[in-house]
């Protein structure tokens, strides 16, 4: 399963990248906004320290305006994939997106029938959310199933993104069911390298050496 780190704080994509275990970025718009920063000039930044896959959103509306605003998104750098929202219209843009090589994120799905669609169209990646279907007591853990499910009964290339990852518990379901990448923030990131019994291992061993010294 593929990591990406969703956050748009250069400091912290650096830390996660330094690791070698990251995979690519997802970038948050308002996050970029609150930075006070240029939004391609983070964007381009981000771009230089992942290699892989890295997502950034506009805010057009309308089939040829997100078509246009794609386009000048993707010409920041060779690793941009443009972030379009799931719609009618958005699909649309998707479709004409892809035939011209520029790959596409379909983001803000919430049922397998958005992600059917979103696969339909051939989107290069479908981000299906789950932290906000829990917060309204909607089981997440079905839809990662179902949309697992659809991909493979129906041969869909486009790879499965389990979005806004927050606990553990999301990782592990996501890493049962074969998803194909999973976003976290890097906080979620480091944790993952800890554990309380290697915690707990290491003071004991540290305790053990510190009897040959």
């Amino acid at each position: 399963m593929k990591i990406f780190i969703d956050t748009a704080d250069v400091d912290a994509i650096r830390r996660a990248a330094e690791t070698g275990l990251v995979d690519g970025v997802t970038t948050n718009p308002s996050v970029i906004a609150k930075s006070g920063r240029d939004f391609k000039e983070v964007v381009r930044q981000i771009c230089q320290m992942i290699p892989g896959p890295v997502s950034a959103e506009g805010n057009a509306e309308g089939v040829d305006a997100l078509v246009e605003e794609a386009r000048e998104i993707a010409k920041i750098s060779p690793n941009i994939v443009v972030k379009i929202l799931m719609s009618a219209q958005g699909m649309k843009a998707v479709e004409i997106l892809e035939a011209e090589n520029i790959k596409t994120n379909v983001t803000m799905v919430f049922s397998p029938t958005q992600a059917h669609l979103a696969m339909k169209a051939r989107a290069s990646y479908v981000s299906i959310v789950l932290s906000r279907l829990d917060a309204i007591c909607n089981e997440s853990d079905a839809l990662v199933v179902d949309t697992m499910r659809i991909k493979k009964n129906y041969g869909f290339n486009s790879e499965i993104i389990a979005g806004s990852m927050k606990t553990q518990n999301h990782l592990l379901s996501c890493l049962r069911q074969g998803v194909d990448i999973v976003t976290i923030p890097d906080s979620l990131f480091f944790q993952m390298f800890k554990h309380p019994l290697t915690d707990a291992a290491e003071i004991e061993f540290k305790r053990d050496w510190q009897k040959f010294s």
